[in-house]
């Protein structure tokens, strides 16, 4: 199941390009349009943080950067409501335009998982953007 189209999250993000939201805002990561997109502002470390209405199982993430403004390395936080850490793992994007996928080596099974921290310690691009045309995080 697709948790960002069939439950109540809010979501976070570190910056956003020029500040401009309508164009660049991180509503485009979950609007199924192939041509919007989340761009970050410059700088490292850039990050999503997802929460949950009500706590989930997760076990797998897409993520579709595009070429040339991709995480090197993104990490994983999955916490509880109170902020107990369940799961960190660790994952090595393509520097591509195509949808990739991540599956936990450890998911979270029971219904837990309430808060999702996604962290880019380095991109592909010179001064530290992202661009992402979609994220999804599946039960």
């Amino acid at each position: 199941m697709k948790l960002l189209e069939q439950v109540k999250f809010s979501c976070s993000v570190s910056s956003v390009q020029c500040k401009n939201i309508k164009q660049y805002g991180k509503q485009h990561m979950f609007d199924s349009c192939p041509d919007t997109s989340w761009n970050s502002s410059e700088g490292l470390p850039q990050w999503i943080i997802i929460r949950f209405e009500s706590p989930q199982a997760v076990s797998k993430f897409l993520f579709q950067f595009q070429g040339g403004f991709v995480a090197k390395t993104l990490s994983i936080i999955i916490q509880t409501e109170a902020g107990q850490q369940i799961s960190e793992e660790t994952f090595y994007p393509e520097d591509v335009n195509s949808p990739q996928s991540f599956e936990l080596q450890h998911p979270v099974k029971s219904k837990e998982a309430t808060i999702v921290k996604i962290l880019f310690p380095s991109s592909t691009d010179f001064f530290g953007r992202i661009i992402l045309y979609k994220l999804e995080i599946l039960e």
